[in-house]
């Protein structure tokens, strides 16, 4: 990469006719800045407005007229090749052409009071300008996405929950069993004449039923009005089926509804 001082070995700066040994570390020049050609200076136009803010050179000695045609010479190059480069000089070119006209007009006479030098008007912009090539200098210097960082990106895993149902222990059995007994004791009947109760047509009728459903509550397949010898050939029929892994016992947590279903 080429540094200002490969820059100046190339292009000597002379001021007064006396070679720049070195360039402000302060002052950033870019690489193809105007260079201006006078009596009093020979360098880039950036140096010049750094040495005139600087008071290390003197406004008045400096031919407004010549930089303004340099000036002129370089904007015509510079449209050619970098538009953007010359757009910067571009305020600064009317601004000059302003002050040499004012510069070329009669003087005021003495009786007419003390006119403002339109050289001043120049320090003014030139410290102006010096101020936006600052801010500009400053914001190309933060951090571009894309350019100087990249922003991560990633995907969080999908974890598909299975839903395990605790085993059911025997004492939960025995809790619903206890509340169907419950029932079947507040249950008034009068019989006039008992039938037996098949175990097998229970199983039978216990497995019609779990087949339309998937999944049956434990205390529905006990019928109150039959008595406590229902509900224990039903509780019979139920553990045999269970014994022959065609049903099973189920629950969604501790504690909780106890739920019969198919098994496979």
């Amino acid at each position: 990469m080429q540094t200002q001082a490969d820059t100046l070995s190339h292009k000597e700066v002379r001021i007064k006719g006396e070679i720049l040994a070195e360039l402000p570390q302060d002052l950033y020049i870019p690489p193809d800045a105007l260079r201006i050609f006078l009596e009093a200076f020979e360098g880039p136009l950036d140096l010049l407005l750094y040495l005139i803010k600087k008071h290390n050179l003197d406004i008045l000695d400096i031919p407004i007229a010549d930089i303004t045609h340099q000036y002129m010479q370089y904007v015509e190059l510079m449209q050619e090749l970098q538009l953007e480069l010359a757009a910067e000089y571009l305020l600064m070119a009317a601004m000059l052409a302003e002050i040499k006209s004012r510069m070329l007009l009669p003087h005021s006479q003495p009786d007419e009071g003390l006119e403002e030098d339109p050289r001043v008007e120049l320090i003014r912009r030139l410290q102006e300008y010096e101020r936006f090539q600052k801010a500009a200098q400053a914001l190309d210097a933060l951090p571009r996405a894309e350019r100087d960082y990249y922003v991560a990106q990633a995907m969080a895993p999908v974890f598909e929950v299975e839903e395990i149902h605790p085993g059911v222990a025997l004492v939960d059995v025995l809790d619903a069993l206890k509340e169907v007994m419950q029932r079947a004791k507040l249950y008034s009947r009068h019989y006039v004449e008992r039938e037996p109760l098949s175990i097998r047509e229970r199983m039978s009728h216990v497995l019609a039923t779990i087949t339309h459903e998937q999944f049956t509550a434990f205390t529905s397949l006990f019928k109150v009005e039959e008595g406590r010898m229902g509900v224990v050939v039903t509780l019979i029929a139920l553990l045999e089926l269970i014994r022959q892994s065609l049903l099973e016992l189920v629950q969604s947590a501790p504690y909780a509804p106890i739920y019969v279903k198919a098994k496979g």
